[in-house]
């Protein structure tokens, strides 16, 4: 079953980057989950949980706010187990990801976006509205729910603590729900307070300032489009304790480390990973990594998810090295 494939994906040292930073890096690798994704992860500790607990019935319908990973690993593996799966992405949502979850059987709808609970036209409202007003429906509802947390804490710290061999001085990851970040960094603070556990939003999210501040900003700003990070509200599945900063970067910093990284290595990254180095570019000075780090970069999956956002001919470097799409 495809279930049990989840998990026990590979640790590579990227000699690029370590190079480029004069310290140990390392990336882990979640493509290499069925879904290809390390949202798999979670969607299975939640399917699991709804259907213990008898939230959910034989043949009905698990229904989640997605950017397409959770959505696809809710769809697949749920279809696999004998249940249906509705999906409501945000407008911004690439058409790779929708054509996926459409091949798995799942009922697509498209919002305008992604903005929480409280916004009618957010895909969070209308999943939990949809739950509500259907029988046999389970809003999963990642943003919320504790096994997003659980399944990281679980799986995905222990396995690369393991692969690691307890010689992990940073994590960095990049943050949407927070359940990644949250489930990985108790577990590693719980091993050694002292790794530090960095997140990355694009520019406009509110992340950043909530964990400075334990406030939303009294203005917002515009998020920049990085497809699966970034948020206008904290999500319950995100526990700040266990996060020491958040970066922020911005829309064509994250495509021009797209595009710089598959010319130089030919691998294809996804958005949050693009994300991710590009941070590691602007953010050099105060990321002040040595050589005798070791650096874990979780990358949540894979760049041919984003082909038309990333790595399509109409995008176009200009002479700032900027991807314009």
């Amino acid at each position: 079953m495809t279930r049990n494939f989840i998990g026990n994906t590979p640790i590579r040292r990227c000699d690029y980057l370590s190079s480029i930073y004069n310290t140990n890096i390392f990336i882990k690798e979640e493509f290499h989950n069925p879904g290809m994704s390390s949202k798999d992860r979670p969607a299975l500790f939640m399917i699991e949980d709804a259907i213990r607990k008898g939230k959910i019935k034989p043949g009905g319908t698990f229904v989640e706010a997605s950017s397409g990973n959770t959505g696809y690993g809710l769809a697949m593996i749920a279809k696999e187990m004998g249940y249906a799966a509705k999906i409501f992405v945000s407008k911004s949502c690439s058409l790779e990801k929708i054509e996926m979850l459409k091949s798995v059987g799942a009922k697509v709808e498209i919002c305008d976006n992604s903005n929480g609970l409280h916004d009618f036209y957010s895909t969070q409202f209308k999943a939990q509205s949809y739950a509500a007003n259907n029988l046999n429906s389970y809003f999963t509802n990642q943003y919320y729910n504790s096994s997003n947390i659980k399944a990281h804490y679980r799986t995905t710290a222990p396995e690369i603590w393991e692969q690691m061999k307890g010689k992990v001085t940073h994590f960095i990851a990049g943050i949407g729900t927070g359940g990644t970040i949250s489930g990985v960094g108790r577990f590693f603070k719980e091993k050694n307070r002292n790794i530090k556990i960095w997140g990355v939003e694009p520019v406009g999210s509110v992340l950043s300032h909530f964990l400075s501040h334990r406030t939303l900003p009294e203005e917002y700003i515009t998020i920049e489009p990085i497809e699966g990070i970034g948020r206008t509200f904290i999500p319950g599945a995100l526990d700040i304790n266990y996060v020491d900063k958040i970066f922020q970067i911005g829309l064509l910093d994250s495509k021009s480390a797209a595009q710089e990284y598959k010319n130089i290595t030919g691998f294809l990254v996804g958005f949050s990973s693009a994300a991710i180095i590009g941070t590691l570019k602007k953010h050099i000075n105060d990321l002040a990594f040595r050589p005798t780090d070791y650096v874990v970069l979780l990358f949540p999956d894979h760049g041919s998810r984003y082909l038309s956002k990333l790595y399509s001919k109409n995008c176009i470097a200009n002479e700032k090295s900027k991807i314009i799409c």
